[in-house]
């Protein structure tokens, strides 16, 4: 039985995110993603100017006349969303939780997906895989996968994103477009990204606070991390300690603005301070130009 909470907020998401598609995302996801390959539609009989390499030699020697194939460019697309859903996720010093704007973005590209008839599937990680519903069409299907999202509860609050990226690579076998969601703190998933990144079109969306940035001077404060639990009192009116911790985040992103850079995997910076409508938006009318 499904909350009646829970589906209020699904029902919130749908009726918000549909009207964003409907104006603005639809037609760009569809200009952007495009088909990937030809397929089989149908044979017909041979006129000169046709290549010779596309005849049919099996109904041309059935009929005695020469037949060609006729191809058709295939427009379904397999989206997936790879969603870390570790204790990271779920901090928000504004007024969203990240795993709640990881549900609206999902809702958002989901739904641009089922309007183009397009197929959504989802893998939710944490320190491991903790969730795979394979792809599927629908509207009803996309409405699944949001709600798992957004009344998910993890088993464990750590983050190995590697495990994730290589459990994709093996399940997933048809090329999709791939939409990473975290918020990346962690370590030693860059040679699986490169693989994944290989064979899928691989976008990253990468979730931030702005307090894991910067902290404000409030005197002794006790931060819990919250993936392991870990405690630390810290004094944030220190200029040495907010000099240290301004490089540190600072690093980070340098480092994983590198490792998109150097994969060609795009990056679409979501930060939770500002609506995520325009940096979507941007992204849309880069990828268009490509």
């Amino acid at each position: 039985m499904i909350p009646a909470t829970l589906l209020k907020k699904v029902r919130k998401i749908e009726i918000r995110t549909t009207r964003l598609v409907n104006d603005l995302f639809g037609g760009e996801y569809e200009s952007v993603f495009k088909g990937q390959g030809i397929e089989f539609a149908d044979v017909r009989e041979y006129v000169p100017g046709d290549d010779v390499r596309s005849i049919d030699w099996n109904v041309t020697a059935r009929t005695g006349h020469p037949f060609v194939k006729k191809f058709v460019e295939t427009r379904e697309l397999t989206v997936f969303f790879l969603v870390d859903m570790s204790g990271s996720q779920y901090f928000g010093s504004i007024d969203k939780l990240k795993s709640e704007i990881a549900a609206e973005i999902t809702a958002i590209l989901a739904f641009s997906a089922v309007k183009n008839n397009d197929k959504t599937g989802l893998l939710i990680a944490t320190e491991g895989v903790e969730k795979f519903i394979p792809v599927k069409k629908g509207r009803n299907h996309a409405l699944r996968v949001i709600r798992e999202i957004l009344g998910y509860q993890p088993q464990k609050k750590k983050t190995n994103l590697k495990e994730a990226i290589e459990y994709l690579y093996r399940v997933q076998t048809r090329t999709s477009v791939v939409f990473l969601i975290s918020d990346f703190m962690d370590d030693g998933y860059e040679k699986a990204l490169k693989i994944l990144s290989q064979k899928h079109d691989v976008v990253a969306i990468h979730l931030h606070d702005p307090l894991e940035q910067q902290l404000p001077k409030v005197g002794l404060l006790e931060l819990v991390d919250r993936e392991t639990g870990k405690t630390m009192l810290v004094d944030t009116s220190s200029p040495q300690f907010q000099k240290r911790f301004r490089q540190t985040t600072d690093q980070k992103l340098a480092a994983l603005e590198k490792l998109f850079k150097r994969l060609q995997i795009d990056r679409i910076d979501i930060p939770a301070n500002a609506s995520y409508i325009e940096p979507l938006f941007k992204f849309f009318k880069s990828r268009e130009k490509k």
